[in-house]
């Protein structure tokens, strides 16, 4: 398969991100180890979580799905040397603390750490911009634990451009890890969120792109298509406001693609992404094992140009 080199790192995997929010959360414990399993033995190998996954959840206090994941490696130590593993940190844990200063990002990683059952992460990520923290404090602390091993490569995630251009100067400048990759918010219907401005900046730095909700929270599946479909899953309603005249005509030509090429839109909708020159992979989750065969059906999937052409404008 196809192996990708995430920006100017040395991490390389096939062109597929699992998404580790689900792990611990919509798939147990057991269903997450058989998930991974099967996702490795397909020839994958880059998983992302964060520290967060998954406070949202009732009950739940952050630090689930990295705790699957550890369990995981405790089960089958080899595991870790054929996966890179993603984690971040910034956003708030319950009683301890959000951002990016030195004092929390030590913490975090340690606790993370901890949580993976692990001695390092392969790359570390920003969850979110700390405008309340110099950025040279907290490249300084990463330069601090790349050094110290904890972690390989460093990350961003939900950056703006200006804020991601400042963060390479100062890399520059002070002499301080850069950031390897950017992980945006991106998809057929969120195209203005990454096009222009930061997709120029991810460019010009040569940084990996992992793009999260390539899917639009299961909309582009096609499983959401009238009001009365809302009702269908707890993340229904999440998706109501795609249901106009451009996200039907964004399913209309995946529609058309998937019938083109005998598959599925959710593999068509991944395509699509995979073969955007300035993607690394897009970071994509399932729940069962069957979701994971149109996740990896993507990688094999090459998009003719008419398909491609009529996806593009119908997502303008």
């Amino acid at each position: 398969m196809e192996k990708r080199k995430l920006g100017r790192s040395s991490i390389e995997f096939a062109p597929l991100v699992f998404g580790g929010n689900v792990l611990g959360w919509t798939a147990d414990e057991a269903t997450s180890h058989k998930l991974l399993d099967a996702f490795v033995d397909a020839g994958y190998s880059f998983i992302d979580t964060a520290d967060v996954y998954s406070r949202w959840a009732p009950g739940h206090k952050g630090g689930e799905s990295e705790v699957v994941i550890g369990s995981w490696f405790r089960k089958d130590p080899a595991k870790r040397n054929k996966v890179q593993v993603a984690t971040k940190c910034g956003m708030e844990m319950p009683n301890e603390g959000q951002g990016l200063s030195r004092a929390h990002i030590k913490k975090s990683v340690d606790a993370s750490l901890k949580r993976l059952n692990t001695d390092y992460v392969d790359l570390f990520q920003s969850h979110r911009d700390d405008k309340d923290t110099p950025q040279e404090e907290t490249l300084s602390t990463y330069d601090e634990l790349i050094k110290a091993g904890k972690i390989r490569y460093i990350g961003a995630s939900n950056f703006e451009a200006p804020r991601l251009a400042e963060a390479a100067k100062i890399s520059k400048e002070k002499g301080l890890p850069a950031y390897v990759s950017l992980q945006p918010h991106y998809n057929l219907l969120e195209r203005p969120l990454f096009e222009g401005p930061l997709e120029q900046e991810c460019v010009k730095e040569g940084l990996g792109v992992i793009p999260y909700w390539p899917l639009a929270a299961g909309f582009l599946s096609g499983k959401y298509r009238s009001e009365a479909d809302l009702g269908k899953s707890p993340r229904g309603q999440g998706v109501k406001k795609y249901l106009n005249d451009k996200g039907i005509a964004v399913l209309n030509a995946l529609d058309a693609a998937a019938k083109k090429h005998n598959t599925t839109n959710v593999t068509v909708a991944l395509a699509w992404i995979m073969q955007r020159k300035s993607i690394t992979a897009p970071i994509a989750s399932a729940t069962s094992l069957e979701q994971l065969k149109d996740l990896f059906a993507a990688g094999a999937l090459k998009l003719d140009a008419e398909s491609v052409a009529a996806l593009d404008k119908a997502s303008a």
